[in-house]
């Protein structure tokens, strides 16, 4: 992969980001280094910039994309739930401006040895850092009917979990589901045929349900937008990009509590999130469920 792709809503990031020349900004999730790219095109031949991802190979990636800013950047192989320790790591305690967009990147997806994408075969895996944790296989083939019917619910909000979740359990008495197109095929199985034929792929919610559970994803996420606004200079931006409900609605229930009561840390910028036009939608589709959320911190203590 030696071109970067344009990270999904990145002028309008740029836009509510960059306040001023030559700043201090972190991308949480780093990826290949889309977005970081384009901040560093755009903030100033002084700016300095802090990234981090989970995924190691996708930080190799990233290294040789902003080779040219190398003198510009530190890196680091973590996630942003060690914000804090790797922006204090690379010399810095406060920061100008801090960026997340969530969900899984286009190296994950396209790899099918990633086991992300319901579209190949291959390992049932979903680890954003293969060194970590169980694979999604290990799920799918231990836990209990109603745990697992839970887990496709709640992180899927898929209304069928319960009819994959016991013809899941029903097939591993026989097999176990190792790859993905072996756990499509149960899913196929077990969802009406009116399902399968609907406007998104009937496997996308579960995998998306298992991608969570397996990166503890929305277990972080609120802690780490915390963290971030205690990193931030008085005007400082937090930029956060979402791709489904679940990730958007912690962002704004978070963003809405910091900006309450007498002694507000954070004041929100979007009053209703952002999103792409028709035509970066045509470019890229998976711009179409993202929603951009931004705030600025504001003086410690400031009055509402």
């Amino acid at each position: 992969m030696s071109d970067v792709h344009v990270p999904v809503l990145a002028e309008e990031i740029c836009q509510w980001l960059i306040q001023k020349q030559d700043g201090i900004y972190v991308d949480c999730t780093l990826g290949v280094g889309g977005t970081s790219l384009i901040i560093l095109k755009n903030s100033g031949k002084n700016a300095y910039l802090v990234g981090m991802d989970r995924d190691p190979e996708a930080l190799a990636y990233a290294e040789k994309n902003l080779a040219r800013y190398a003198d510009n950047i530190k890196l680091y192989n973590g996630n942003y739930s060690h914000i804090i320790d790797l922006v204090h790591q690379a010399g810095f305690e406060k920061v100008d401006g801090i960026v997340f967009d969530l969900g899984v990147s286009s190296l994950q997806l396209d790899k099918p040895e990633r086991g992300f994408s319901f579209y190949s075969e291959g390992p049932l895996d979903m680890r954003m850092n293969q060194t970590e944790g169980p694979k999604a296989a290990d799920l799918v083939n231990m836990l209990p009917e109603q745990e697992l019917a839970d887990l496709i619910f709640v992180y899927g909000e898929e209304r069928f979990s319960r009819r994959i979740a016991r013809a899941i359990v029903q097939s591993r008495k026989t097999y176990n589901m190792d790859t993905t197109q072996s756990l499509v095929a149960v899913i196929k199985g077990a969802v009406p045929h009116a399902y399968r034929k609907g406007r998104i792929h009937c496997a996308t919610r579960t995998f998306q349900a298992l991608r969570i559970r397996v990166n503890q994803e929305l277990d972080l996420l609120q802690p780490a937008l915390q963290d971030a606004v205690n990193l931030l200079k008085e005007g400082g931006r937090l930029c956060v990009v979402a791709f489904h409900s679940l990730e958007d609605r912690v962002v704004k229930h978070t963003f809405r509590a910091l900006a309450r009561g007498e002694h507000p840390t954070m004041a929100v910028l979007t009053k209703r999130p952002v999103t792409a036009d028709e035509l970066e939608i045509q470019q890229n589709p998976r711009a179409r469920s993202a929603k951009l959320r931004v705030a600025t911190r504001l003086t410690e203590g400031a009055p509402s």
